[in-house]
């Protein structure tokens, strides 16, 4: 069976995956045709040799039952034939000269060679069952993801109330206030286990969706593949719910299903890979399109709840749009759209410089997690010798940079125990952009 986190906090959805996607015990109920897979056993074999029903069943992810009935099929039709057993076990099996031809036709089709994909149809389902909407989140919770975080008061009551509203939220202003940080960490809120495809089958095109970058997944039994076992169809990974973060990077070709002409593949696009967890869109207005039509691509996910796919050739598929939004900004949101279009991010959290309680608790962090003894005469110093001096605002990622780069001077010149105020204002001259030309 495959194992869920810890927790396994919301075991009802688990039922609801099994019953809805149990192991196929024939053709007809993995939801696929005949043809399509036969043309995939073939790839197989034409990519392997010869193989035995064990290895086959293994590489298409789909019981022996399964895997022996498309077998008949093709031997049926001339493409594939027994070679005999393999030292007395098992009966290996290889490709015709027929069923060599029709491999080499199927790959020219389609360049897919990997597990079963699950179909479209189905798809749909599973991902409106693993909701990540599910609005259980607590301000306990929150209080538990974000222990020892710390956040401007009731920063954490307006995300918790944001993520269960399941609508779009965006962070913004200034840099270098956590924003990127806080987002990342939301995951942590969501520890249940979901079941991600290989790939899924769009009528003839099969779409790559399981990403080993993106989705982790968790430990399962193996299970016997040519046992009629009961389980979770194991065209479907058992993984941690997905964070998928993208900045200045993201291109517009990356929101739609790319197809590879060379690999003659279909790859998901990054939302569909986020689906059922977190996709944050970090340095939102750096991109390499205009934010506003960044921002236009979201209008009919955030208000209708799916998206829809390009296949190419006038091909469109429709999916549901679920998971959890994030746009982080340095930027003056109103610079990146007009009010009418903010209207439609549900919320905006405005990360703020930090007050000197909150700048302390992160310095006393920052010391223990280096094994510095916490110093509030050195403290002291930084916040009214070097910030107000300088009339600079407290920002959460200061102290662990201004610490870190003291202590790689300490050790450059050989020497250890507490630091000092020297070597505190070192770290100052060297982090921050020194303007005076003159000296």
């Amino acid at each position: 069976m495959y194992a869920v986190s810890d927790s396994d906090a919301y075991p009802s959805e688990r039922e609801a995956v099994q019953k809805l996607a149990p192991q196929p015990k024939n053709i007809q109920e993995t939801g696929l045709s005949e043809n399509f897979l036969g043309d995939l056993l073939c790839k197989h074999l034409h990519d392997a040799g010869v193989l035995d029903l064990s290895r086959l069943a293994e590489r298409m992810a789909l019981t022996g039952a399964v895997v022996e009935e498309v077998l008949q099929f093709l031997r049926k039709h001339g493409r594939v034939e027994v070679l005999g057993q393999a030292g007395g076990q098992a009966l290996r099996y290889g490709l015709t000269e027929r069923g060599r031809t029709a491999a080499r036709d199927a790959l020219a089709r389609s360049g897919y060679l990997g597990a079963t994909p699950f179909p479209v149809s189905a798809y749909r389902s599973l991902l409106k069952i693993q909701t990540i909407h599910h609005g259980r989140i607590s301000a306990r919770d929150m209080r538990s993801a974000f222990g020892g975080v710390a956040l401007p008061e009731g920063m954490l009551d307006q995300l918790g109330v944001a993520l269960n509203s399941g609508r779009a939220i965006m962070i913004y202003r200034p840099a270098g206030t956590g924003k990127t940080y806080i987002s990342s960490r939301l995951i942590r809120l969501f520890a249940e286990a979901i079941w991600v495809p290989y790939a899924i089958a769009i009528n003839e095109s099969v779409v790559e969706v399981y990403d080993p970058q993106v989705h982790q997944g968790l430990d399962e039994e193996r299970q016997n593949p040519l046992l009629l076992d009961e389980g979770i169809d194991r065209r479907l990974r058992c993984c941690k719910r997905p964070i998928v973060i993208t900045g200045g990077e993201l291109s517009m070709e990356q929101l739609d299903i790319r197809y590879d002409p060379y690999s003659r593949q279909y790859q998901a696009p990054l939302q569909l890979k986020a689906s059922n967890g977190l996709f944050i869109i970090d340095d939102m207005g750096r991109q390499r399109m205009a934010p506003g039509d960044l921002l236009n691509r979201w209008i009919v996910p955030m208000e209708e709840k799916r998206d829809f796919l390009n296949l190419g050739g006038g091909r469109h598929c429709e999916l549901p749009f679920d998971l959890v939004l994030v746009f982080s900004t340095n930027l003056n949101p109103l610079e990146l759209a007009d009010e009418a279009f903010l209207r439609r991010i549900g919320y905006k959290l405005h990360f703020n410089y930090l007050k000197a309680d909150d700048y302390e608790r992160i310095w006393r962090q920052e010391c223990e997690r280096l094994g510095l003894a916490y110093d509030p005469v050195l403290l002291r110093y930084v916040l009214q010798g070097l910030y107000e001096s300088e009339g600079m605002p407290l920002v959460p990622c200061h102290p662990r940079d201004l610490l870190s780069m003291a202590l790689d001077r300490q050790r450059y010149l050989g020497g250890s125990g507490p630091l000092s105020p020297l070597e505190l204002a070192w770290a100052w001259q060297n982090y921050f952009v020194q303007l005076d030309f003159n000296g």
